[in-house]
């Protein structure tokens, strides 16, 4: 496995509802992930929903993935597929999955539900194993 590079995020004033952040250098084997905003509050249903996806091109398998997610604003966990490991009530999650990968392989970690405050916006994603 390569070491970790942190991954690094630029602000774009026109993008309110996805970024795209490579987790490390992925032709030395790591993630790229990419998260986006596809569902926001409406009459009804007060929370937002975000899919999470992640590429993994390397040269091991792995059993368990840790996906970091941050927001422009704090959030409050309501669920995911994984089990939130830190974060609840700040800009910044922790979540554990327990997915099999393979050496080169595309991972949807479904959707990820959070309460906010108007305007949520992610500006930061990684996933490493």
């Amino acid at each position: 496995m390569s070491n970790y590079s942190k991954p690094m995020i630029s602000i774009d004033n026109g993008m309110a509802e996805g970024v795209y952040a490579a987790s490390g250098d992925a032709s030395k084997g790591c993630y790229t992930a990419n998260a986006h905003i596809h569902q926001t509050p409406q009459n009804g249903r007060g929370d937002y929903r975000i899919q999470v996806n992640g590429v993994h091109s390397a040269d091991h398998s792995n059993e368990a993935q840790i996906l970091t997610i941050s927001f422009n604003q704090n959030v409050t966990y309501q669920s995911s597929q994984g089990t939130l490991l830190s974060g609840n009530g700040t800009n910044t999650l922790k979540i554990s999955y327990n997915y099999h990968q393979n050496p080169n392989d595309d991972i949807g970690l479904g959707d990820l539900v959070v309460t906010a405050d108007t305007g949520l916006a992610i500006t930061g994603v990684s996933i490493t194993d």
